[in-house]
């Protein structure tokens, strides 16, 4: 590349996007990064320990800011927008911040690339796609029809509609991918993994909704970067990419393998109230990034990635914990 990059990040400090950083840091040393974040609950600035500051720079501010998100993107070469709000069950509490953040929030993200002819990558998700019967073969595709059902997926599948209208009506240089279930670290104690870790750490029985058939492809975090990378590298304009890690797996088999590898018996868990509308089964089908850019997965073995994530839990202790008892807490209140 002829010319110096300086990538921007949007929700840089949150989960996927810190690893994002993480990752580029790491296997793109010329390049600098700007990561901007209103570091809602989700968001962490210890997700960005150890980058040195020369070539990491943080800026605190809201994608629906758009003064702040055109002085950004102006400056960099990249823009790779992770930014969203993503917990289905704060979404059916309380959709209105779906609404700002992942269509408002995206609108001044457009408007900002359009105005000054820069390259985006959006960042969405296989909630848009609806869910899948858990007896059939079939996977989402880049053809499979969008049918969201819950505030955060219908507010993502909202962001992308508005990012295929940018590229058609505007001219606007964009992809898109939509990934599955990510794990790994920095997760939110919130979610599915996490939480049942940090439960068993502090000497209480892991929370399974309903009787756990759903089913989930899960991906390590590092492996959606890399795939990030490769469709910002060598995607073609205006393309959708799946991707994902033939990681199927119902979330009472997950939470039977964090049991077993933490020691615990595979039955030591206790089921709470379903969620209302719960996905019953996604499934990534990655032909596509995989026989076009080449791309594939390094955390082929999801038991070994989980024994990580384990671990990685166990020894940062001091990053999680002030998370979670406000965490648990509010599922108190709603049941869970």
């Amino acid at each position: 590349m002829d010319r110096k990059v300086n990538i921007l990040v949007t929700g840089g400090a949150g989960f996927i996007g810190a690893n994002f950083v993480h990752y580029i840091y790491k296997q793109r040393p010329d390049w600098q990064i700007t990561v901007l974040d209103c570091l809602t609950y989700a968001g962490n600035l210890a997700n960005l320990d150890g980058l040195n500051e020369s070539r990491v720079k943080f800026v605190k501010g809201n994608i629906c800011d758009g003064e702040t998100v055109a002085r950004l993107v102006k400056e960099c070469y990249y823009v790779v927008h992770f930014a969203a709000e993503s917990h289905v069950d704060n979404s059916v509490h309380s959709p209105w911040p779906f609404v700002q953040t992942n269509i408002v929030g995206t609108y001044q993200i457009l408007e900002a690339v359009r105005k000054y002819n820069k390259r985006l990558h959006h960042i969405s998700t296989d909630e848009v796609y609806g869910d899948l019967e858990l007896n059939e073969s079939r996977k989402f595709n880049e053809e499979t029809p969008y049918n969201p059902s819950s505030p955060y997926s219908a507010t993502k599948a909202g962001s992308d509609h508005l990012v295929y209208a940018w590229i058609r009506s505007f001219g606007v240089q964009a992809t898109l991918s939509n990934c599955s279930n990510n794990y790994g670290p920095y997760q939110h104690v919130e979610k599915l993994i996490p939480r049942q870790i940090t439960e068993i750490l502090e000497g209480r029985r892991p929370k399974l909704y309903g009787e756990g058939k759903n089913v989930r492809d899960w991906i390590h975090a590092e492996d959606h970067s890399s795939g990030v990378l490769a469709i910002l590298e060598k995607g073609k304009n205006g393309e959708t990419y799946l991707i994902g890690a033939d990681g199927e797996r119902s979330n009472r088999e997950v939470i039977e393998l964090i049991l077993k590898n933490m020691g615990k018996d595979t039955t030591d868990f206790d089921h709470v109230a379903d969620r209302p509308g719960h996905d019953m089964r996604y499934a990534i089908d990655s032909t596509k990034i995989r026989g076009e850019l080449g791309w594939t997965p390094k955390y082929t073995d999801f038991e070994q990635g989980l024994k990580d994530t384990i671990a990685w839990y166990k020894n940062n202790e001091a990053w999680w914990k002030p998370q979670k008892a406000i965490t648990e807490a509010k599922y108190l209140e709603i049941g869970r």
